[in-house]
């Protein structure tokens, strides 16, 4: 098993849906078949669209997630599909450089120059420690003591080792494979690509201590594989949450909040007057429609 990085655009040119498929042609069969069961990390290039001159992408790592699985592509000959489970998104995308110093060592050449040969692959394997250090940056939370102690190397009695910075980023790793780990950072990018509002009401509540009132709801839930994605995530008040979470209410696909037939009429005093969702500021944490359509189909009691 080898991790990997997949290139994956903004509007994609292939069928991609980060957190569960993406879509490939042949030749970049082997690398994803070397990352079988392994880690991925994707990457957002700088071209947005198939189109050439589009620009606007955040040249920058942006989440990552497990290969599973790779099927032919049943409607496009010499394509692939790689399936993936435990998505996650960095709290913050990080550049593939900073300075002269790229997360990608194949990325540079010998004269510090950017290797665009390597940089076309839309697909390419990625050693371990690079992998851990991109995440070590990724993740703002502090390490859990907890997380320090279960990657330390099994020393003799009376003999101490200093905790290295490859310890550190390669605890980030395992410490991405628990649920608490994932539940806080998923509460946290959903809050932050919100700015603390709550989507349905349109509320900021902050308590005393400075702690927001608003939660962070899974549109696809967690007990039926959703993913720990913004994009599969709402800003919601802890009311407005138990009833999304029991299918009283959910979200059209024009961003428009449906109530089930038997909720009170005076629910909508809780919900905006244009009785839409209030959306983050980047587009790219928008709601995605088979998040919302799932929800719908198979929570929704409407």
């Amino acid at each position: 098993m080898v991790k990997a990085v997949f290139t994956t655009k903004v509007i994609p040119a292939y069928d991609d849906l980060p957190e569960v498929r993406y879509n490939f042609p042949r030749t970049y069969l082997r690398q994803a078949e070397a990352a079988l069961n392994d880690w991925i990390i994707y990457y957002e290039p700088r071209r947005t669209t198939a189109a050439p001159s589009s620009r606007g992408g955040r040249q920058s790592y942006f989440a990552i997630a497990r290969v599973v699985g790779i099927e032919p592509d049943p409607t496009r000959a010499e394509h692939y599909y790689a399936y993936v489970s435990d998505y996650l998104d960095l709290d913050r995308a990080v550049s593939f450089r900073e300075g002269g110093d790229y997360y990608e060592s194949a990325l540079k050449r010998d004269d510090g120059a950017t290797n665009k040969g390597a940089f076309g692959r839309a697909v390419r394997s990625i050693p371990d420690a690079e992998f851990d250090r991109i995440l070590a940056v990724g993740f703002t939370q502090s390490l859990p003591a907890e997380a320090e102690h279960a990657i330390s190397p099994a020393l003799p009695p009376g003999i101490a080792e200093p905790f290295t910075t490859f310890d550190v980023e390669r605890a980030h790793v395992l410490t991405t494979l628990s649920r608490p780990f994932r539940d806080e950072a998923f509460r946290r990018q959903v809050r932050a690509a919100y700015d603390c509002y709550c989507a349905m009401s349109g509320l900021k509540l902050i308590n005393g201590g400075g702690r927001p009132e608003v939660q962070a709801a899974h549109i696809k839930p967690v007990a039926h594989s959703g993913p720990d994605s913004v994009r599969n995530g709402l800003a919601l008040s802890g009311t407005l949450h138990w009833m999304f979470d029991r299918g009283l209410i959910s979200v059209a696909e024009d961003h428009s909040i449906l109530r089930a037939a038997n909720v009170p009429t005076d629910v909508g005093r809780l919900i905006r007057p244009e009785g839409r969702l209030l959306l983050p500021n980047d587009e790219t944490f928008h709601p995605h429609p088979a998040f919302l359509k799932f929800h719908r189909e198979h929570v929704f009691k409407g």
